[in-house]
């Protein structure tokens, strides 16, 4: 018998292989699901007689996407500009006014029924306002993707704020925490979970916003493009700026839920 103890080797770790089979989980059966649809789309379009002008098929778009890219990329630009800044803008302002809401409580019954009110009004109704207030450039649909944006992530943010056990700030209150620390440790992790799914929401309304101000008036963007392929029943074109808005939006609502994962890792260990 010796006095030395010996040391178990470290298991090795299978989170990384879980991890990149996970991604790949995620991304395959979309994908594939996709592929299916499109496959299927390109036989039954023929074989049921419809003329392109009417419904094209996936192929004919997809043309249309690669020999117009330039064309079409520089739109895209233009409207995803226009979905960054108002969701920007919303999340912004939504979000600390959530909180001053949640904390005094006379705002909550003075300003959050004036906000339920503007809510229900129509924004197509007040997009053509913004056009002859603010013209044809950036800011009226910007402001228009703001307005979509806004409420869901204010409840959200409410929510999350208002959900926080009473307990535990009293808790921290005894410990010795301060106001600003009480706020940032736990009162802003309390409530991220509520707060990014009303993100979720707002990242799916922004793209609907951008396109809704392009189309009462806009000289560029994907809801200009889409118009003048109306005008001039150029189906492919039209199906061309589908797809690119289509990956627009997938790629923001991807990007918000890479925010959620950074800002809440613990979420994703859960």
């Amino acid at each position: 018998m010796t006095g030395e103890t010996a040391i178990a080797p470290h298991p090795v770790s299978a989170a990384q292989p879980n991890k990149a089979r996970e991604w790949f989980s995620a991304i395959a059966w979309p994908l594939a699901s996709f592929a299916v649809l499109l496959l299927a789309w390109e036989w039954l379009v023929p074989l049921a007689g419809i003329p392109e002008y009417i419904l094209p098929v996936p192929s004919a778009f997809f043309e249309r996407l690669w020999t117009d890219r330039a064309l079409i990329f520089q739109h895209t630009l233009v409207t995803g500009n226009e979905i960054v800044l108002g969701f920007l803008m919303a999340a912004v302002i939504s979000i600390p006014l959530g909180y001053i809401i949640v904390s005094v409580k006379i705002l909550e019954k003075a300003i959050y029924p004036v906000i339920v009110f503007f809510q229900l009004v129509p924004k197509i109704a007040i997009a053509p306002l913004f056009v002859v207030w603010f013209g044809f450039g950036l800011f009226p649909k910007v402001l228009l993707t703001f307005l979509l944006c806004f409420f869901p992530t204010l409840v959200a943010s409410m929510t999350g704020f208002r959900a926080l056990d009473e307990r535990v700030l009293y808790l921290t209150r005894s410990m010795g925490a301060s106001a600003w620390q009480t706020f940032r440790y736990v009162r802003v992790p309390a409530a991220l979970t509520y707060i990014f799914s009303g993100l979720k929401v707002s990242a799916v309304f922004a793209a609907t916003g951008a396109i809704v101000g392009e189309f009462v008036g806009a000289n560029a963007g994907l809801g200009y493009l889409l118009l003048r392929g109306t005008s001039f029943l150029d189906m492919p074109l039209i199906f061309a700026c589908l797809v690119a808005l289509s990956v627009v939006g997938i790629l923001f609502s991807y990007l918000v839920d890479g925010l959620e994962v950074l800002l809440m890792p613990w979420q994703r260990k859960s």
